[in-house]
């Protein structure tokens, strides 16, 4: 007997979200384990679902495999992100990076300069985590002893890795929020800016006030000095190591596609390390698949320089497939259909849309962690920006503010967890001053009440909602790309 299918209904398509979240909730702060298990259980609960709804399996697993199939793009860069890490730490970019960061600081200008390093190691390595355990660690020492409070510094170290990891092509969550709704990832990064660099400004001019209270001369240089030297005896610091990041800096400014130009930072890497640092062609494969290894004899800097590799990106990779196939199945059964019809019927203009989707990712994040956030809002959300006529970008930069900046503000967030329990910090007491944090999402309602920097789709998004038959809200209901006027929506967006 034939089961007649039948539209999912929203309170069943809540269910089966929620549900997981639950899940997601007990595993993730009861067991302390990873949100990848719970989401195969979720994707069980869908698959249920749509069977009571008279799918056949052979109609999810289609809707699971072409969600997945969609992050293959950046599953690959995932793959060269963790090359890129590894290897220039072998070749010296990344240690010459930090010693020139660390030359800058100034006991006046020490809080804006903690924010400004943290920053610009987070870009170059792509890790907010990593900057915090390193970098982060050694400036916390350095502003005790000008008599700064550890939650101010804190809080200073958190906007600039933040910052970083948001917007660093070599980040995970960066890549994951341009994949998730389907949009080029330097698209992305450049839309970031309009709430991104505001937000950053406001939050250094903030850190230069604050720091004139606690303008006091250093009395222990000891940790830099320390950091500078272990540095300097085990690479060869010279203007060479520049080369990298230089290579990706033209690639990014011809605007080359991610997978090939992060490569040929790769392939950079591998000569100045081959030419420089004499590397054998043995260390830098190696390096390339595990990582590099730091064995300098100082804890610390181990712990700077010991990552990358494509292994450290397994997790990560795992985690965006099983999300992935979540999605899919929930697309597949009208799950985000139903939702996105429930919820767009209160949803009357521009504003209300972008508030919408950002208390759904803060509450997302609340609930669980940013990469459900990412998926769940992203592949609810992105139709009803694209039947307004708006770039994806905008549901991109909407997820990243809302989940990547808020993620270390959160006592039990993973992100927040590492932060207290690394620099020995409260939450509750650092996140008050994580001003970038905080901030960049207010700068998201400010652009979608006047309409500014919400950019209109384009030619070229145009064609891939076209060649991935991407799903567009039209007047209460998700239909595939195919089946809609594109004119109409171009004309929306004008």
């Amino acid at each position: 007997m034939n089961i007649i299918k039948k539209n999912v209904h929203w309170a069943s398509a809540l269910f089966a979200i929620a549900s997981t979240l639950v899940i997601l909730m007990y595993q993730i702060f009861i067991v302390k384990g990873a949100p990848h298990i719970p989401l195969v259980f979720g994707i069980f609960i869908t698959v249920i679902l749509g069977k009571l709804h008279g799918y056949t399996w052979a109609e999810m697993q289609t809707g699971l495999v072409k969600n997945v199939t969609t992050s293959i793009p950046v599953l690959g860069i995932f793959l060269v992100v963790g090359m890129t890490i590894g290897t220039w730490i072998l070749c010296g970019t990344v240690p010459l990076l930090t010693t020139l960061g660390l030359t800058i600081l100034s006991p006046s200008f020490f809080l804006p300069a903690t924010c400004i390093i943290c920053a610009v190691v987070s870009v170059f390595t792509g890790t907010s985590w990593g900057t915090v355990g390193t970098m982060g660690l050694a400036l916390l020492g350095i502003g005790e002893s000008m008599g700064i409070p550890l939650y101010i510094t804190a809080g200073a170290i958190v906007s600039g890795a933040w910052f970083g990891d948001k917007m660093s092509p070599l980040s995970d969550t960066t890549n994951f929020a341009a994949a998730i709704v389907g949009v080029n990832l330097y698209d992305h990064i450049r839309n970031m800016l309009p709430s991104t660099i505001p937000a950053m400004t406001i939050a250094i001019v903030i850190y230069t006030f604050l720091g004139f209270e606690y303008s006091g001369q250093i009395n222990d240089g000891d940790q830099i000095e320390i950091l500078e030297l272990v540095l300097s005896e085990h690479f060869n610091l010279n203007v060479f190591l520049l080369l990298p990041p230089i290579v990706i800096g033209i690639t990014v400014w011809k605007k080359m596609a991610p997978l090939p130009s992060l490569f040929l930072g790769v392939i950079t890497a591998n000569l100045v390390a081959i030419f420089i640092q004499d590397a054998s062609f043995g260390d830098v494969t190696t390096t390339m698949m595990t990582g590099y290894n730091a064995n300098t004899g100082n804890s610390q800097v181990d712990i700077l320089l010991s990552k990358g590799g494509i292994m450290s990106m397994m997790w990560v990779i795992s985690l965006i497939m099983i999300a992935m196939a979540f999605g899919g199945v929930l697309e597949k059964i009208g799950c985000l259909d139903s939702l996105i019809h429930e919820v767009m019927r209160r949803v009357k203009g521009r504003f209300t849309l972008v508030l919408t989707t950002l208390a759904a990712v803060l509450g997302l994040n609340l609930a669980s962690n940013a990469f459900i956030a990412y998926t769940i809002t992203g592949r609810m959300f992105t139709p009803a920006f694209r039947g307004r006529g708006l770039s994806a970008t905008n549901v991109s930069r909407i997820i990243e503010d809302g989940a990547t900046m808020s993620a270390p503000l959160i006592p039990w967030n993973s992100g927040a967890v590492f932060v207290s329990g690394t620099l020995g910090v409260p939450t509750i007491l650092y996140a008050p001053f994580a001003f970038a944090n905080w901030i960049t999402p207010i700068f998201d309602l400010i652009w979608g009440y006047t309409g500014l920097f919400m950019p209109k789709v384009s030619d070229a998004e145009l064609k891939r909602w076209e060649i991935y038959d991407e799903p567009i809200l039209i007047e209460g209901h998700i239909m595939p790309t195919s089946q809609v006027d594109l004119e109409k929506i171009c004309i929306k967006g004008k």
